[in-house]
């Protein structure tokens, strides 16, 4: 039975729904992953490190997407909320729209500026070719990327979570498959490595836009629409946070590259990568578990259904609460197969790669309540606390941490820098939870 955003919502229900976009930010991660693995193994350590060099910058540009789908799902479901399907139905198509332009304008952007940029953050050599060589690739491809993470976002607005689930799982299938062919069978190397992830994200893009632009079973459908400054700024408002939080990870990544090299040379970068990976689909449960939380929040916030608004939180906080340690656990059973996969083929680095991931592990008792905090806010449509969360966990606390702990205890500061910055940032979202319980509700 399809679970309609108008129901109540109890913790199987709650499950029943966000489950598929847990599953589809997971698989994401996961096929992301897929990338360093063959580079590593097949390629060598220095493809492996450019890679990760150049990734947050790539990753800046697919976080427009994110800003689209979170901010314009916000606005979508709560103009649903109020019983305007109609104008929804606009809002919707004028956002995705939109989106097509701007990638196509970002793809035209880096590839120009790609050498200068990666240049400038400190590549040279053989590392710099390699960035170069990797990111314009996937710059082709970057207005599919930014649909596929808008559209991972729409799919639960629309009603769909469990078609997103499968349009990323054959998006995830297909990198993989072309990764194994592109490097593992033909020496592709990092040529190959990028078109198969290019192309996994034209299928994790351009599906959804077919489906939308059909006659189709969800609750939304591209079509006419008018050009919105007032919706369109909303939506930009609303999703600043998600974009916010996307591009100081990345800013904050090359921050830490910078760091790595000075204490630690190329290994640094290496094993810091590894942990991004683990990191990213560990994280990657909480981002999934807010996405598919949001519509819910925001159409009953539309609807004025205070007492599930206050539900949704309790049940919300208790469920991250678990996911929380349970990935604690899972992160320090797995350090050593995890790193072994990816560097076991050089014992100094797994070395360096194992310790840190003893230190860093405990972000995932922490960061789930931060990440679900500001979508909680995006979903309300407060943009401007949601983007506070967002800024002072990811960019403020961050760059501080990374800059003053090495000072101290060297390359150990790096890895803590990571902890503290999450456990601080906790703080901050409890206090504005707080603090904007009487104007919600909730």
């Amino acid at each position: 039975m399809n679970i309609r955003l108008s129901n109540h919502f109890n913790y199987k229900r709650l499950l029943r729904f966000t489950l598929p976009s847990i599953i589809m930010l997971v698989f994401t991660s996961v096929y992301g992953v897929v990338d360093g693995f063959f580079v590593s193994n097949f390629v060598g350590k220095t493809a492996f490190t450019a890679v990760n060099f150049i990734m947050p910058f790539l990753m800046i540009l697919g976080a427009v997407g994110f800003m689209f789908g979170t901010g314009g799902g916000a606005l979508i479901s709560k103009t649903l909320g109020e019983g305007k399907k109609e104008k929804a139905n606009r809002l919707f198509s004028l956002i995705v729209y939109v989106s097509v332009v701007c990638g196509i304008i970002l793809s035209i952007l880096g590839i120009l500026f790609i050498r200068p940029i990666a240049s400038f953050l400190g590549a040279e050599g053989q590392m710099l070719e390699d960035s170069i060589t990797y990111g314009r690739l996937i710059l082709l491809a970057i207005p599919a990327y930014i649909l596929q993470y808008e559209f991972q976002c729409l799919f639960s607005t629309a009603e769909k979570p469990l078609l997103g689930l499968y349009i990323t799982v054959a998006a995830g299938l297909t990198n993989i498959v072309l990764d194994a062919l592109f490097v593992a069978v033909f020496p592709w190397g990092l040529k190959g490595a990028a078109a198969a992830t290019a192309l996994s994200q034209c299928v994790g893009g351009i599906i959804p836009l077919l489906y939308f632009g059909r006659p189709n079973t969800s609750i939304l459908r591209l079509g006419k629409t008018s050009f919105n400054r007032k919706a369109l700024l909303k939506t930009c408002t609303n999703g600043s946070s998600e974009l916010m939080s996307n591009i100081s990870m990345s800013i904050v990544s090359m921050l830490y590259n910078v760091q790595l090299l000075q204490y630690a040379g190329e290994d640094g970068i290496a094993a810091y990568g590894v942990l991004m990976y683990v990191n990213m689909i560990f994280q990657a449960v909480f981002i999934g578990y807010s996405v598919g939380t949001a519509p819910i929040i925001g159409y009953h916030f539309g609807a004025e259904n205070h007492d599930e608004l206050k539900g949704l939180l309790k049940k919300s906080s208790i469920l991250i609460a678990i996911f929380a340690g349970g990935m604690f656990i899972a992160a320090e059973f797995l350090a050593k197969p995890l790193s072994f996969i990816f560097v076991g083929y050089d014992q100094n680095l797994l070395k360096m790669t194992l310790h840190a991931f003893t230190i860093y592990s405990f972000v995932f008792l922490f960061a789930g309540f931060t990440i679900f905090g500001s979508s909680f806010f995006t979903a309300l449509n407060n943009g401007l606390v949601s983007a506070m969360i967002s800024f002072m966990r990811t960019l403020v606390f961050q760059i501080i941490a990374v800059i003053v702990f090495p000072l101290i205890w060297k390359l150990d500061g790096v890895w803590f820098s990571i902890v503290a910055a999450e456990i601080m940032a906790m703080f901050v979202t409890a206090l504005f939870v707080i603090l904007n319980k009487k104007k919600y509700h909730y």
